[in-house]
């Protein structure tokens, strides 16, 4: 990036802060007011039953914020400092098309998150990259350098191959500069993330209207699969989707108990069977019943991370399968491992394994923060040909979403 361009996107930003420090003060404002507003319709002694309802669905919306804002991770994104986040944050989010009067505060705040996320697996690569690189053209030794990165960052040998190459073949082109290296770089890495998403016809995965859409929540034990289908039932449910929780899980000790919790916190209602060895099956025959007794759009289900052994543990993903189909033919399936980020090459050998016998359709990669290892997200695409649909950066209910590969290639290669 030039000079100019570089005045011109801090510009750009120093004007989308403004905006919307301005958007949340006149927020603030207007709360104060509506509170204001509030206290005096509770003084009025005498209204008609109409008002009487009104004011009750009024103290009833009021009482559901302040359970929210009791739940350990429930908080509002509040704007920070116009600072190096801020303004890489608004850069991104400008690079796809946003105006400056169209973002928001929720925006900056998830890249921020996703940028810190990645911030190990940067360390360890990024840094070293650009160290290497400068401001010199690309040569031999300097795609060997980025190969061992690349491979040091659990990318895989199949992406770390494909990238090379085609780096090799664009140098024996032409000459090319170390920036012009980078933007070829974040060129091809996207390729490989966005091939398989591409070849599944679906950009982003959401539920379909009209339809009851049954999503597998699949995975070991100790990967967070409980926890993301707490997130995700929090993520479709604030998106306006009617959602159930079905409690699958019945092998792991306290799997029903963690679920009702996250329930409670999305507001989500959870169909279980607390008996002990609950037929797993069973408990997705009656939250079937549940989902088409209240026009569900989304049932979520929670599965097995491990039985006695793997073949048994896939035969119980069978029979889960077959009672859907018997119970809702036309329902739409989707198979969505988790894997957590942070066991590198361990999470792709049970990506392989899963894809073998469990008819994946989709991962959810989380704990990208703190680890070194993010990069495995594109073995992952390219190893299994998995489409990754959500990403998770954080530990709040709402550090987890849709996975987008332009910000994931942005943040991963961020140059600070």
């Amino acid at each position: 990036m030039n000079n100019n361009e570089s005045e011109s996107s801090i510009e750009w930003a120093s004007q989308a802060y403004a905006l919307l420090k301005q958007k949340q003060e006149l927020n603030k404002k207007e709360n104060q007011v509506k509170e204001e507003q509030l206290k005096q319709e509770q003084l009025k002694q005498e209204q008609l039953k109409q008002e009487q309802l009104k004011q009750e669905r009024l103290k009833e919306e009021e009482v559901d914020k302040n359970d929210f804002s009791n739940i350990k991770y429930e908080t509002e994104a509040t704007l920070g400092k116009f600072d190096e986040d801020f303004t890489w944050s608004a850069m991104v989010l400008a690079a796809q098309g946003k105006k400056v009067n169209e973002i928001s505060i929720d925006e900056i705040d998830w890249l921020s998150k996703l940028r810190k996320g990645l911030e190990e697996t940067r360390k360890g690569f990024v840094t070293e990259l650009l160290d290497k690189l400068g401001d010199d053209p690309l040569s031999s030794e300097s795609l060997d350098d980025l190969e061992t990165l690349l491979i040091r960052a659990d990318v895989g040998i199949d992406s770390t191959d494909k990238v090379i190459n085609s780096l090799r073949k664009k140098l024996n082109e032409e000459v090319v500069g170390g920036e012009e290296g980078i933007k070829f770089l974040k060129d091809e890495l996207r390729k490989i993330i966005e091939k398989p998403i591409r070849n599944s016809g679906t950009n982003i995965l959401v539920p379909q209207k009209g339809k009851l859409n049954v999503w597998l929540i699949v995975g070991v034990n100790g990967v967070g699969k409980t926890t993301t289908l707490g997130k995700l039932a929090y993520l479709s449910s604030r998106s306006n989707y009617k959602t159930l929780i079905a409690a699958a899980d019945t092998f792991r000790a306290a799997a029903v108990e963690q679920l009702q919790v996250w329930g409670e916190r999305s507001k989500v209602e959870v169909i279980s069977n607390q008996s002990k060895n609950a037929d797993p099956a069973a408990v997705v025959f009656d939250a079937i019943n549940a989902a088409n007794k209240r026009k569900s759009d989304l049932l979520l289900v929670d599965t097995a991370g491990r039985l006695q052994n793997k073949n048994n543990l896939m035969d119980e993903l069978s029979k889960i399968k077959k009672i859907i189909d018997r119970k809702v033919p036309d329902a739409i399936i989707e198979s969505l491992l988790v894997l957590d980020a942070s066991q590198g090459q361990n999470g792709l050998k049970q990506a392989k394994s899963f894809a073998k016998s469990a008819n994946l359709s989709g991962a959810i990669i989380t704990k990208l923060d703190g680890t070194s290892r993010g990069g495995v997200s594109l073995a992952v695409s390219a190893e299994v040909n998995l489409p990754i649909r959500f990403i998770g950066a954080g530990e709040g209910i709402k550090d987890l979403r849709p996975f987008n590969s332009f910000e994931f290639v942005e943040a991963l290669l961020a140059d600070r």
